[in-house]
């Protein structure tokens, strides 16, 4: 048997499992509409393929991933692209996100599907047909699996079947149900990442499922571990510590101790892909909480959830809807929002099973959070720095090591929210974080502009330098070559001058021999004009002859 490790912390709360699990999974009927995110993964969101009016087959790409840390998104269904524009989605934000709405025709007309042999397909291009067919983690961080696979030959790869949070049992139903298809995904997924050793775990009640796996899991060398039942031990670091005695170094991967886990609904995906050519459209979600008839279903992705909620009949008395546990869960405003690839649980609230928190009171130092804390923090100091908004001090407590499971919360006896606080003190480091990075940016951009300037300029200027440089050797060289000439051009100099002079002579003589035309015989009055026009030649003349004089006289008064 293999030896656990427990880690610290972790709460028994109330377990409400039973509840959907008294009858086998069923499918969901197609929805007229259905809406589909273009971000139903961590990451980039999906480009779109298609446009309004466009007709898509089931399974065909809608969305292509944008980037490596994205994926893609697939039609569900056969039918018509009505419209891609914002809608609803199913975030604790409330923010509208880009989506995609499909009328859907009933045909349910498939893509051509074809099955792969993964052996025969190195482990990167295996990895790239998961992104490319929209695999990613169904337990709730929805990450690109791809990504997660590209991490190289690991030791350990950990199976997360614990289900730890209460109320939802889609994991196990699907162990129990589809166990063998279970393990073909978990072959796959060693292959994809060279990992030595697979241990599957689970908690200790789920009886069936473990059964199941153990059986599918003969002559594979494949483990499965019961795991005590204590939320939170479905959270990676923690069943990695349960399993391994290795613990995950803060602000870290797994991947540095050479561990790498997935959820079982993932692998199962990865068989649906590898062996039936498959993209993820589809997955089970429990409805339970304050309903006639608790049960799993296998949803397509995208159908609104105040369709599917009405399969299993709420009470009159709801007072509202979580997607996903009662730790962890979104409260949903608006069931119009669509079931996504995190979906795995929507619970109907009332007030029996949800009684309103009482006010919350001071803290009493009471150290209960910090018994209760899974990743061994201090979440009263947590609390007091996020609340004084000093981030720099709860980031040096570990304020990112939390991973928003609600046991502080849950044990608190003065009621405080204590997971409210820590989020908003996230959300608000990452905001700083984003206008630092936006500031640093500008600021490399302004200081690339100003040396990209200075650079210019010294470029000009030894250019310029360059061709004085290059001017001044040819005038050195003219003026050498001018003095080795001075001797025999002075004979060429008096040859032209007096060439020179003789020409003038000649156009002087040729203008002195030209008779003036019709001046013969003039009348008095033209004769005058002429004369007048004679005598203002002869003092325009004189009196050129005069500042030539002058000019002379000052030059060499001068000297």
């Amino acid at each position: 048997m293999r030896t656990l490790y427990p880690f610290h912390g972790g709460v028994h709360p109330v377990e409400h499992k039973r509840e959907s699990t008294q009858l086998g999974s069923a499918i969901a009927p197609l929805p007229l509409h259905l809406v589909i995110p273009l971000r139903q993964h961590g990451g980039n969101p999906a480009k779109p393929v298609v446009s309004a009016g466009d007709q898509v087959l089931k399974g065909q790409r809608i969305g292509t991933a944008e980037g490596y840390i994205s994926s893609s998104v697939h039609a569900p269904s056969s039918g018509r692209v009505v419209a891609i524009e914002m809608r609803p989605a199913p975030h604790p934000s409330g923010l509208p996100d880009l989506s995609i709405i499909l009328e859907t025709d009933g045909e349910e007309r498939w893509i051509e599907r074809q099955a792969v042999d993964y052996r025969a397909i190195d482990p990167a291009g295996l990895r790239q047909h998961f992104q490319d067919m929209g695999v990613v983690g169904l337990g709730g961080a929805v990450f690109p699996s791809h990504v997660k696979l590209n991490a190289g030959n690991l030791e350990t790869l950990v199976i997360n079947a614990a289900e730890c949070e209460p109320y939802i049992t889609c994991d196990d139903m699907l162990m129990r149900e589809r166990a063998a298809e279970v393990v073909q995904g978990i072959r796959i997924a060693q292959y994809a990442m060279g990992a030595r050793e697979v241990l599957i775990g689970i908690e200790d009640n789920k009886p069936e499922a473990i059964a199941a796996m153990q059986i599918a899991c003969q002559g594979t060398g494949f483990e499965v571990v019961a795991v005590p039942t204590l939320y939170p031990s479905g959270s990676a670091k923690q069943l990695i510590k349960l399993l391994t005695g290795k613990e995950v170094p803060s602000g870290g991967l797994p991947t540095q101790i050479g561990v790498q886990c997935f959820n079982v609904a993932t692998v199962y995906t990865m068989h649906r892909v590898v062996n039936h050519g498959e993209p993820v459209i589809s997955r089970l979600v429990t409805l339970t909480g304050n309903m006639d008839e608790p049960r799993n279903y296998e949803v397509l992705v995208g159908t609104p959830v105040g369709e599917l909620v009405k399969l299993a009949r709420p009470k009159a008395d709801t007072t509202g809807y979580l997607m996903g546990g009662p730790m962890m869960g979104v409260p949903l405003a608006d069931l119009s929002v669509p079931v996504v690839k995190a979906s795995n649980c929507i619970i109907a609230t009332s007030k029996a099973l949800f009684p309103p928190l009482p006010r919350a009171m001071p803290c009493i130092r009471c150290t209960r959070c910090a018994e209760a804390c899974p990743a061994d923090l201090q979440p009263q100091e947590l609390f007091w720095f996020s609340r004084a908004r000093n981030f720099e001090k709860a980031q040096e407590y570990k304020l990112f090591d939390c991973i928003e499971c609600g046991c502080c919360s849950y044990v608190c006896p003065s009621h405080i929210p204590l997971v409210q606080f820590y989020r908003f003190a996230k959300s608000e480091i990452a905001e700083h974080e984003k206008e630092r990075k936006a500031a640093d940016l500008a600021r490399e951009r302004h200081e690339f502009r100003e040396f990209r300037q200075e650079r210019e300029k010294q470029e000009k200027a030894a250019k310029h330098a360059a061709k004085a440089a290059e001017m001044a050797a040819k005038a050195a060289a003219a003026s050498g070559k001018a003095g080795e000439a001075a001797e025999g051009g002075d004979d060429a100099a008096a040859a032209k001058k007096a060439a020179i002079q003789a020409a003038i002579e000649r156009a002087k003589a040729k203008k002195a021999a030209v008779k003036p035309q019709n001046v013969d015989d003039l009348p008095p009055g033209a004769q005058a004009k002429i004369d007048e026009i004679d005598e203002r030649r002869a003092q325009a003349k004189e009196t050129a002859e005069q500042s030539v004089a002058v000019q002379k006289s000052d030059k060499g008064q001068g000297a």
